[in-house]
Protein backbone atom coordinates (compact mmCIF):
# COMPACT_ATOMS: atom_id res chain seq x y z
CA UNK A 1 0.00 0.00 0.00
CA UNK A 2 1.22 3.51 -0.81
CA UNK A 3 -0.13 6.69 0.23
CA UNK A 4 -0.29 10.02 -1.40
CA UNK A 5 1.63 12.74 -0.41
CA UNK A 6 -1.44 14.91 0.78
CA UNK A 7 -3.11 13.97 4.51
CA UNK A 8 -6.54 12.90 4.81
CA UNK A 9 -8.75 15.80 5.45
CA UNK A 10 -9.77 16.34 8.90
CA UNK A 11 -12.90 17.56 7.46
CA UNK A 12 -13.58 13.98 5.65
CA UNK A 13 -15.89 11.40 7.15
CA UNK A 14 -16.66 9.25 4.11
CA UNK A 15 -14.19 6.84 1.78
CA UNK A 16 -15.27 5.74 -1.18
CA UNK A 17 -13.45 2.61 -2.69
CA UNK A 18 -12.97 2.53 -6.11
CA UNK A 19 -11.87 -0.61 -7.53
CA UNK A 20 -10.38 -1.34 -11.58
CA UNK A 21 -7.36 -3.21 -11.15
CA UNK A 22 -6.93 -3.44 -15.31
CA UNK A 23 -6.09 -2.91 -18.05
CA UNK A 24 -4.04 0.43 -18.47
CA UNK A 25 -6.12 2.26 -21.04
CA UNK A 26 -9.17 1.49 -18.46
CA UNK A 27 -7.60 2.59 -15.22
CA UNK A 28 -6.48 6.18 -17.35
CA UNK A 29 -10.00 6.47 -18.17
CA UNK A 30 -10.81 6.91 -14.51
CA UNK A 31 -8.43 10.24 -14.32
CA UNK A 32 -10.87 12.72 -15.40
CA UNK A 33 -14.05 11.07 -13.46
CA UNK A 34 -12.12 11.20 -10.28
CA UNK A 35 -10.75 14.59 -11.10
CA UNK A 36 -14.37 16.09 -11.27
CA UNK A 37 -15.50 14.01 -8.35
CA UNK A 38 -12.84 15.54 -6.55
CA UNK A 39 -14.01 18.93 -8.00
CA UNK A 40 -17.54 18.11 -6.63
CA UNK A 41 -17.17 16.34 -3.29
CA UNK A 42 -13.78 17.85 -2.35
CA UNK A 43 -13.80 16.29 1.68
CA UNK A 44 -14.87 12.81 0.32
CA UNK A 45 -11.51 10.69 0.20
CA UNK A 46 -11.08 8.42 -2.47
CA UNK A 47 -9.46 4.82 -1.99
CA UNK A 48 -8.10 3.77 -5.31
CA UNK A 49 -8.26 -0.33 -5.30
CA UNK A 50 -5.60 -1.17 -8.50
CA UNK A 51 -1.76 -2.67 -9.17
CA UNK A 52 0.61 -1.08 -7.82
CA UNK A 53 2.72 -0.36 -11.17
CA UNK A 54 -0.43 2.10 -12.34
CA UNK A 55 0.16 4.41 -9.29
CA UNK A 56 1.44 7.23 -11.12
CA UNK A 57 -1.68 7.61 -12.82
CA UNK A 58 -3.01 9.08 -9.84
CA UNK A 59 -0.35 11.61 -8.66
CA UNK A 60 -1.62 14.97 -8.05
CA UNK A 61 -5.55 14.12 -7.17
CA UNK A 62 -5.71 15.55 -3.63
CA UNK A 63 -6.75 12.78 -1.17
CA UNK A 64 -6.46 9.85 -2.74
CA UNK A 65 -5.08 6.93 -1.59
CA UNK A 66 -3.70 4.02 -4.03
CA UNK A 67 -3.91 0.42 -2.70
CA UNK A 68 -2.25 -2.15 -4.01
CA UNK A 69 -3.81 -5.12 -4.82
CA UNK A 70 -1.23 -7.90 -5.18
CA UNK A 71 -3.09 -10.30 -7.41
CA UNK A 72 -0.61 -12.95 -8.08
CA UNK A 73 0.90 -13.45 -5.10
CA UNK A 74 -0.88 -11.93 -1.45
CA UNK A 75 -4.49 -11.27 -2.69
CA UNK A 76 -4.46 -14.76 -5.06
CA UNK A 77 -7.33 -16.61 -5.38
CA UNK A 78 -10.61 -16.55 -2.59
CA UNK A 79 -8.53 -16.77 0.03
CA UNK A 80 -6.02 -14.08 -0.96
CA UNK A 81 -9.16 -12.06 -1.63
CA UNK A 82 -10.64 -12.75 1.72
CA UNK A 83 -7.67 -11.32 2.98
CA UNK A 84 -7.61 -7.92 0.80
CA UNK A 85 -11.22 -7.32 1.91
CA UNK A 86 -10.35 -7.74 5.41
CA UNK A 87 -7.49 -5.42 4.73
CA UNK A 88 -9.84 -3.00 2.83
CA UNK A 89 -12.55 -2.68 5.74
CA UNK A 90 -9.31 -1.49 8.06
CA UNK A 91 -9.65 1.15 6.05
CA UNK A 92 -12.70 2.43 7.03
CA UNK A 93 -14.17 1.85 3.36
CA UNK A 94 -17.71 3.56 3.47
CA UNK A 95 -19.19 3.27 -0.12
CA UNK A 96 -17.60 1.13 -3.05
CA UNK A 97 -17.51 2.07 -6.78
CA UNK A 98 -16.53 -0.73 -8.80
CA UNK A 99 -15.04 0.19 -12.13
CA UNK A 100 -14.42 -3.23 -13.21
CA UNK A 101 -17.24 -5.84 -12.61
CA UNK A 102 -14.87 -9.19 -13.17
CA UNK A 103 -15.03 -11.98 -10.72
CA UNK A 104 -12.38 -10.97 -8.53
CA UNK A 105 -14.26 -7.34 -7.88
CA UNK A 106 -18.04 -10.09 -7.68
CA UNK A 107 -15.97 -11.78 -5.38
CA UNK A 108 -14.99 -8.46 -3.31
CA UNK A 109 -18.33 -7.09 -3.83
CA UNK A 110 -20.12 -10.19 -2.08
CA UNK A 111 -17.76 -10.24 0.96
CA UNK A 112 -18.14 -6.10 1.22
CA UNK A 113 -22.14 -7.18 0.91
CA UNK A 114 -21.88 -9.21 4.30
CA UNK A 115 -20.43 -6.40 6.06
CA UNK A 116 -23.32 -3.95 5.47
CA UNK A 117 -21.23 -1.65 2.53
CA UNK A 118 -23.20 -0.87 -0.18
CA UNK A 119 -21.28 -1.57 -3.57
CA UNK A 120 -22.65 -0.54 -7.33
CA UNK A 121 -20.74 -2.10 -10.13
CA UNK A 122 -20.19 -0.31 -13.45
CA UNK A 123 -22.88 -0.99 -15.99
CA UNK A 124 -20.83 -2.28 -18.97
CA UNK A 125 -23.44 -2.45 -21.76
CA UNK A 126 -22.93 -5.82 -22.70
CA UNK A 127 -25.87 -6.55 -24.19
CA UNK A 128 -26.06 -2.46 -26.44
CA UNK A 129 -22.12 -3.54 -27.52
CA UNK A 130 -23.13 -7.45 -29.04
CA UNK A 131 -25.24 -5.77 -30.74
CA UNK A 132 -23.09 -3.04 -32.16
CA UNK A 133 -20.44 -5.57 -32.95
CA UNK A 134 -22.68 -8.28 -34.48
CA UNK A 135 -22.20 -8.65 -38.06
CA UNK A 136 -25.74 -9.64 -39.04
CA UNK A 137 -28.49 -6.88 -38.12
CA UNK A 138 -26.21 -4.62 -36.57
CA UNK A 139 -27.13 -1.50 -34.47
CA UNK A 140 -24.50 0.63 -35.43
CA UNK A 141 -24.52 4.08 -33.11
CA UNK A 142 -23.05 5.70 -30.56
CA UNK A 143 -22.72 3.92 -27.37
CA UNK A 144 -22.56 5.72 -23.65
CA UNK A 145 -18.87 6.39 -23.06
CA UNK A 146 -16.49 4.62 -20.81
CA UNK A 147 -16.31 7.95 -18.89
CA UNK A 148 -19.66 8.52 -18.46
CA UNK A 149 -20.49 4.71 -17.19
CA UNK A 150 -17.89 5.54 -14.58
CA UNK A 151 -19.28 8.80 -13.73
CA UNK A 152 -22.75 7.00 -13.56
CA UNK A 153 -21.32 4.91 -10.67
CA UNK A 154 -20.93 7.51 -8.34
CA UNK A 155 -24.49 8.37 -9.14
CA UNK A 156 -25.58 5.73 -8.01
CA UNK A 157 -23.66 5.68 -4.65
CA UNK A 158 -25.46 8.89 -4.20
CA UNK A 159 -22.60 11.44 -5.65
CA UNK A 160 -23.60 12.77 -9.41
CA UNK A 161 -21.15 14.37 -11.41
CA UNK A 162 -20.88 16.39 -14.51
CA UNK A 163 -18.07 15.41 -16.83
CA UNK A 164 -18.29 18.50 -18.83
CA UNK A 165 -17.05 20.54 -16.17
CA UNK A 166 -13.71 18.55 -16.00
CA UNK A 167 -10.51 21.12 -15.92
CA UNK A 168 -7.22 19.65 -16.85
CA UNK A 169 -4.43 20.21 -14.62
CA UNK A 170 -1.37 21.95 -15.76
CA UNK A 171 1.62 21.11 -17.55
CA UNK A 172 4.08 18.80 -15.13
CA UNK A 173 7.53 19.93 -14.55
CA UNK A 174 10.32 18.41 -16.34
CA UNK A 175 12.91 16.04 -14.82
CA UNK A 176 16.40 16.18 -15.12
CA UNK A 177 16.23 12.10 -16.65
CA UNK A 178 13.20 13.91 -19.14
CA UNK A 179 15.32 17.08 -20.10
CA UNK A 180 18.46 15.01 -21.18
CA UNK A 181 16.36 12.92 -23.52
CA UNK A 182 14.68 16.29 -24.91
CA UNK A 183 17.40 18.42 -24.74
CA UNK A 184 14.95 21.58 -24.32
CA UNK A 185 14.53 21.25 -28.09
CA UNK A 186 11.70 23.73 -29.64
CA UNK A 187 10.43 21.79 -32.28
CA UNK A 188 6.84 20.35 -31.89
CA UNK A 189 6.94 17.28 -29.55
CA UNK A 190 5.25 14.32 -30.79
CA UNK A 191 4.42 11.18 -29.61
CA UNK A 192 3.73 7.81 -31.17
CA UNK A 193 2.82 4.68 -29.73
CA UNK A 194 2.07 2.10 -32.96
CA UNK A 195 1.33 -0.86 -31.06
CA UNK A 196 -1.85 -2.38 -29.52
CA UNK A 197 -2.93 -5.39 -27.51
CA UNK A 198 -3.88 -7.05 -31.49
CA UNK A 199 -2.80 -6.99 -34.50
CA UNK A 200 -6.34 -6.03 -35.83
CA UNK A 201 -5.98 -2.92 -34.21
CA UNK A 202 -2.06 -2.37 -34.98
CA UNK A 203 -1.38 0.10 -37.81
CA UNK A 204 0.95 -1.92 -40.07
CA UNK A 205 4.36 -1.05 -38.83
CA UNK A 206 5.78 -0.40 -42.61
CA UNK A 207 3.57 2.49 -43.08
CA UNK A 208 4.05 3.54 -39.64
CA UNK A 209 7.59 4.07 -40.57
CA UNK A 210 6.60 6.18 -43.59
CA UNK A 211 4.60 8.47 -41.54
CA UNK A 212 8.11 8.95 -39.18
CA UNK A 213 10.08 9.28 -42.33
CA UNK A 214 7.82 12.15 -43.89
CA UNK A 215 8.12 13.98 -40.85
CA UNK A 216 11.49 12.86 -39.73
CA UNK A 217 12.22 14.78 -42.97
CA UNK A 218 10.68 17.87 -42.42
CA UNK A 219 12.99 18.60 -39.13
CA UNK A 220 10.14 20.11 -37.47
CA UNK A 221 9.32 17.68 -34.67
CA UNK A 222 10.92 15.93 -32.25
CA UNK A 223 9.37 12.39 -32.31
CA UNK A 224 9.44 10.20 -29.15
CA UNK A 225 7.96 6.63 -29.52
CA UNK A 226 6.27 4.64 -26.75
CA UNK A 227 5.72 0.73 -26.03
CA UNK A 228 6.79 -1.56 -23.64
CA UNK A 229 8.71 -4.89 -23.07
CA UNK A 230 11.43 -6.36 -25.38
CA UNK A 231 10.39 -7.05 -28.50
CA UNK A 232 8.85 -3.62 -28.71
CA UNK A 233 11.76 -2.22 -27.45
CA UNK A 234 13.84 -3.77 -29.90
CA UNK A 235 11.67 -2.69 -33.39
CA UNK A 236 11.48 1.06 -31.80
CA UNK A 237 15.57 0.54 -31.32
CA UNK A 238 16.10 -0.07 -35.05
CA UNK A 239 13.19 2.64 -36.42
CA UNK A 240 15.68 5.48 -33.33
CA UNK A 241 18.56 4.33 -35.40
CA UNK A 242 17.62 5.36 -38.47
CA UNK A 243 16.14 9.04 -38.30
CA UNK A 244 17.60 11.87 -36.26
CA UNK A 245 14.52 13.51 -34.37
CA UNK A 246 12.91 9.86 -33.19
CA UNK A 247 13.51 8.79 -29.87
CA UNK A 248 12.71 5.79 -28.27
CA UNK A 249 11.51 5.87 -24.41
CA UNK A 250 11.38 2.23 -24.06
CA UNK A 251 13.83 1.67 -20.99
CA UNK A 252 14.86 4.89 -20.77
CA UNK A 253 12.76 6.46 -17.94
CA UNK A 254 10.87 5.56 -15.02
CA UNK A 255 6.69 5.13 -15.45
CA UNK A 256 6.22 8.29 -13.42
CA UNK A 257 8.47 10.08 -15.76
CA UNK A 258 7.27 8.88 -19.03
CA UNK A 259 3.66 10.22 -18.08
CA UNK A 260 5.46 13.18 -17.25
CA UNK A 261 6.63 13.50 -20.97
CA UNK A 262 3.15 12.50 -22.21
CA UNK A 263 1.66 15.00 -20.45
CA UNK A 264 4.15 18.00 -22.22
CA UNK A 265 3.58 16.28 -25.68
CA UNK A 266 2.00 18.70 -28.49
CA UNK A 267 0.35 15.52 -29.82
CA UNK A 268 0.02 11.83 -29.48
CA UNK A 269 -0.64 9.28 -32.33
CA UNK A 270 -1.65 6.03 -30.80
CA UNK A 271 -3.95 3.21 -31.87
CA UNK A 272 -7.14 2.46 -30.11
CA UNK A 273 -4.96 1.55 -26.61
CA UNK A 274 -3.74 2.21 -23.09
CA UNK A 275 -1.43 5.68 -24.49
CA UNK A 276 -4.13 7.34 -26.49
CA UNK A 277 -6.34 7.42 -22.84
CA UNK A 278 -2.36 8.30 -21.06
CA UNK A 279 -2.51 11.37 -23.24
CA UNK A 280 -5.92 12.52 -23.32
CA UNK A 281 -6.43 12.71 -19.52
CA UNK A 282 -3.71 15.38 -19.70
CA UNK A 283 -5.40 17.37 -22.71
CA UNK A 284 -2.90 16.12 -24.81
CA UNK A 285 -4.17 16.76 -28.70
CA UNK A 286 -4.73 12.87 -30.01
CA UNK A 287 -4.97 11.25 -32.77
CA UNK A 288 -6.10 7.31 -32.95
CA UNK A 289 -6.10 5.18 -35.38
CA UNK A 290 -8.73 2.38 -35.81
CA UNK A 291 -8.82 -0.92 -37.19
CA UNK A 292 -11.66 -3.96 -36.18
CA UNK A 293 -12.69 -1.52 -33.08
CA UNK A 294 -14.47 1.54 -33.60
CA UNK A 295 -14.93 4.79 -31.03
CA UNK A 296 -18.82 4.11 -31.14
CA UNK A 297 -18.20 1.36 -28.95
CA UNK A 298 -17.21 3.79 -26.29
CA UNK A 299 -13.68 4.43 -26.01
CA UNK A 300 -12.57 7.41 -27.47
CA UNK A 301 -9.90 9.21 -25.42
CA UNK A 302 -11.47 11.82 -23.37
CA UNK A 303 -12.30 15.18 -24.45
CA UNK A 304 -11.33 14.33 -27.70
CA UNK A 305 -13.25 14.91 -30.87
CA UNK A 306 -14.51 12.23 -33.59
CA UNK A 307 -12.23 14.33 -36.33
CA UNK A 308 -9.03 12.97 -34.53
CA UNK A 309 -10.07 9.12 -35.15
CA UNK A 310 -8.88 7.77 -38.41
CA UNK A 311 -10.70 5.09 -39.27
CA UNK A 312 -10.37 2.14 -41.98
CA UNK A 313 -12.16 1.94 -44.97
CA UNK A 314 -15.84 1.11 -43.52
CA UNK A 315 -17.76 1.26 -46.92
CA UNK A 316 -15.41 -1.60 -47.76
CA UNK A 317 -15.24 -3.47 -44.30
CA UNK A 318 -18.76 -2.56 -43.05
CA UNK A 319 -19.06 -5.33 -40.24
CA UNK A 320 -16.48 -2.48 -38.39
CA UNK A 321 -16.63 -3.05 -35.17
CA UNK A 322 -16.08 -6.66 -35.50
CA UNK A 323 -15.37 -6.84 -31.87
CA UNK A 324 -14.87 -4.04 -28.59
CA UNK A 325 -11.57 -5.32 -27.95
CA UNK A 326 -10.30 -6.36 -31.08
CA UNK A 327 -10.10 -9.80 -30.53
CA UNK A 328 -12.28 -11.16 -33.25
CA UNK A 329 -11.65 -10.95 -36.77
CA UNK A 330 -13.68 -11.65 -39.55
CA UNK A 331 -12.34 -13.93 -42.81
CA UNK A 332 -10.76 -10.94 -45.00
CA UNK A 333 -10.44 -8.25 -42.00
CA UNK A 334 -7.20 -8.97 -41.59
CA UNK A 335 -5.35 -5.77 -43.10
CA UNK A 336 -8.40 -3.07 -42.63
CA UNK A 337 -5.68 -0.73 -41.50
CA UNK A 338 -3.93 -0.90 -44.66
CA UNK A 339 -6.88 1.45 -46.39
CA UNK A 340 -6.01 4.22 -43.91
CA UNK A 341 -3.11 5.65 -46.09
CA UNK A 342 0.13 7.27 -44.21
CA UNK A 343 -0.41 10.48 -45.85
CA UNK A 344 -3.74 10.77 -44.11
CA UNK A 345 -2.25 10.78 -40.78
CA UNK A 346 0.68 12.90 -41.78
CA UNK A 347 -1.86 15.65 -42.91
CA UNK A 348 -4.07 14.95 -39.38
CA UNK A 349 -0.83 15.80 -37.73
CA UNK A 350 0.08 18.79 -39.72
CA UNK A 351 -3.70 20.19 -38.61
CA UNK A 352 -2.77 19.95 -34.93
Amino acid sequence: MARSSLKKSKESETNVLVIRLSAMGDVAMMVPVLRVFRATYPNVKLTVLTRKFFEPIFSNIENLEVYHADVNNKHKGFMGLTRLSNELCRQNIDAIADMHNVLRSNVLKALFSLRGIKTVQVDKGRTEKKALTRSKNKVFKQLKTTHQRYADVFSALGYPIDLTTHKFPKKQSLTSEILSITQNSTKKWLGIAPFAQYESKTYPLALMIEIIETLDKEDGYEIFLFGGGKREMDILNNIESKYKNVTNIIGKLSFEDELKLIGNLDAMVSMDSGNAHLAAMYGVPTITLWGVTHPFTGFMPFGQPMERAILPNLAKYNQIPTSIYGNKVPSGYEKVMHTIKPETVVEKIKKL
